[in-house]
């Protein structure tokens, strides 16, 4: 069997992994990222097809940690920002669009809330906060904010994000910062203001929270963290991957094009979802296997659908979001071409329809002519076109977003259980700390250092 060296070793090619190679062999560290598929990057993949240019992953990232802001200063890339239409958000009730709230007076007209409820949010400020510290989404906002923010607001915003729902999730998990606002400050409102107040870093100044891409989209991002590897800093594609521990080393074994391989090292890195890692680290014990394997993914179809002559209703906004009472084949449609230029031929549109999700996981078993067209019918009558489109690509995420329900705390505790009982090991990726890109960024970014922080480079 033939065996490498290395310094850490990295499972997954992802963002996350991506980042944390980066950092780590910019230090002068030996790293090997090995991952099954056959290209790096993970889920994040820009297509150029026919005029249109569109991701077969997330559409879009949000500026939203100093980590992410640094990543692109230390790559000396920038940020694509959109103007004025990613501010609009539109929610579907009762058969048309409605944008919601930006402002006072936004908030006063929309008909997507009840007078009672609009009311009632003015006593968010001196409700009491929350003792139950596994408390869902749903429950939190029923609470403080009424039921018509949790159908109108929440949960369409809460499928746009986790595809999940909010009577699942657990807010101190799925929404730390949300739940931080109520726990320390008593309030959403009070907190938001207060928080407002504090000082921040000339790095925390460039966290604005805008959605982001890349010209050219956000496979440059991973182009650029690749640029500043070499070739032998990669193995793929792998199979039947799987460590091994033994007198305080780590071997790493797989198999490349038929030939059983093996790489020691002092360090491992894991950024695979939680159904990989009971075949990924056969040493821990079936218990603690369990609790790191039992997560839920929510199951995501995205469906891509391009017009070179766009007919339909003035696209102008982020896009817009279907509420789970609206009873939709869809969960929202994202609107690509309207935040970013050049997607698209000239005078055409870009849209990315959602599906699916832990509400709808059946979707993503049908054929691909019985998804398309029932995306296309849903544009058709959301947007107001007859047209066909000119490009209908289907994509499909078996295990798209982790859900952080009850059993995360579970599951956090082991993995602090395993990383104490085994120096070196990390057990990273979205198994813990966010979903979302910024997330990754950061995670990758707190790693790094703190496994610089242990070695002596």
């Amino acid at each position: 069997m033939k065996t490498l060296q290395a310094d850490i070793v990295i499972i997954g090619a992802g963002l996350t992994g991506l980042t944390m190679a980066y950092y780590l062999k910019k230090a002068g560290l030996k790293v090997i990222v090995l991952d099954k598929r056959d290209r790096v990057g993970g889920v994040i993949h820009t297509c150029n097809e026919d005029g249109f240019t569109y991701e077969a992953g997330p559409n879009t990232g949000v500026i939203s940690s100093p980590e992410l802001v640094q990543l692109f200063r230390d790559l000396n890339l920038q940020f694509e920002v959109p103007g004025a239409a990613s501010k609009q958000r539109w929610i579907w009730k009762k058969g048309k669009w409605h944008a919601l709230p930006s402002g006072l007076m936004s908030a006063i007209k929309t008909p997507l809330f009840p007078l009672k409820d609009k009311i009632n949010i003015l006593g968010e400020p001196f409700r009491r906060k929350g003792n139950d510290p596994d408390e869902t989404v749903a429950a939190l906002v029923r609470r403080r904010m009424g039921a018509s923010f949790l159908t109108y607001a929440v949960d369409p915003f809460i499928s746009g994000i986790y595809a999940g729902d909010p009577s699942a999730l657990v807010t101190r998990f799925a929404l730390p910062k949300l739940y931080a606002l109520e726990q320390q400050y008593g309030s959403f409102i009070k907190g938001a203001v207060k928080k407002s107040k504090i000082p921040k870093s000339e790095l925390e100044k460039q966290v604005t929270k805008e959605v982001f891409s890349l010209k050219g989209g956000l496979s440059k991002l991973i182009e650029a963290l690749i640029d500043n590897m070499e070739e032998q800093d990669f193995i793929l594609p792998v199979s039947y991957v799987s460590i091994d521990y033994k007198a305080a080393r780590y071997y790493t074994n797989f198999i490349k094009e038929g030939e059983e391989q093996c790489i020691s090292s002092t360090k491992v890195i894991t950024t695979v979802d939680g159904v990989a890692l009971p075949s990924l680290l056969p040493f821990l014990s079936p218990g603690i296997l369990n609790q790191l394997s039992g997560i839920r993914y929510a199951k995501v179809v995205q469906v891509v659908a391009g017009y070179k002559h766009w007919q339909g209703i003035d696209i102008k906004a982020f896009g817009g979001l279907v509420p789970s009472v609206e009873k939709k084949d869809v969960l929202g449609i994202l609107f690509p071409s309207a935040l970013f230029e050049n997607l698209t031929p000239k005078g055409g549109a870009l849209l990315s329809v959602f599906m699916g999700g832990m509400k709808r996981p059946d979707i993503i078993e049908m054929p691909d002519d019985e998804i398309a067209g029932m995306a296309i019918n849903a544009i058709m009558e959301m947007m107001q076109t007859d047209s066909e489109p000119d490009l209908i690509r289907v994509f499909r995420y078996e295990r798209a977003i982790a859900q952080y329900e009850k059993s995360s705390g579970l599951r956090f505790s082991a993995i602090r259980e395993v990383e104490r009982n085994y120096p070196g090991l990390v057990l990273a990726g979205n198994i813990r700390d966010g979903i979302g890109m910024s997330d990754r960024v950061r995670q990758a970014k707190t790693v790094a250092e703190q496994i610089l922080a242990e070695t002596k480079v």
